[in-house]
C-alpha cells in the first residue's frame, strides 16, 4: 500500500497540503521520543483510516510539544496501553474519519428504513 496515495486523500486541498507540510515539519523537529510517537501514531491513523483531515496531527503533535517543553516522558502522556491513547484520542476528530462519516451513513439509512417500514 502506498503511503502518499493515503496521505493525498486524507489531506485533501491546497490548504490542507500546506497544513500537513507545516505539520510534518513541526513533527520532524520534535525530540527523538516525541518524534519516534508521533510518527507511530500518524502510521497508526493512516493504516486504520480513522482520519480524514490534518487537524488531528495538529493537535497530536502539540500534544508532543508541550510534553517536550516541560520534560514529560512519552509513556507518561500515551500511559500503558498506546493502542488505547490514540483511539481515545481519535474519538475527538469522528467526523474526520471515513469511519465516523459511514456511521452516519449507516444510522441515517437504518432510521430511513425503519420509518418506511411504518
Amino acid at each position: 500500500m502506498d503511503i502518499s496515495n493515503i496521505t493525498a486523500k486524507v489531506v485533501g486541498d491546497l490548504g490542507d497540503k500546506r497544513r500537513w507540510r507545516q505539520y510534518k515539519t513541526r513533527a520532524a523537529q520534535l525530540p527523538g521520543s516525541q518524534r519516534t510517537a508521533v510518527a507511530g501514531f500518524e502510521r497508526y491513523l493512516l493504516h486504520t483510516g480513522r482520519v480524514g483531515g490534518v487537524s488531528i496531527f495538529e493537535d497530536l503533535t502539540e500534544v508532543f510539544e508541550r510534553s517536550a517543553a516541560e520534560g514529560t516522558p512519552v509513556r507518561e502522556i500515551v500511559g500503558a496501553d498506546p493502542v488505547e491513547f490514540i483511539e481515545k484520542f481519535a474519538r475527538n476528530y469522528p467526523e474526520d474519519s471515513w469511519i465516523g462519516r459511514e456511521q452516519a451513513r449507516l444510522t441515517s439509512a437504518i432510521e430511513r428504513a425503519a420509518g418506511a417500514g411504518k
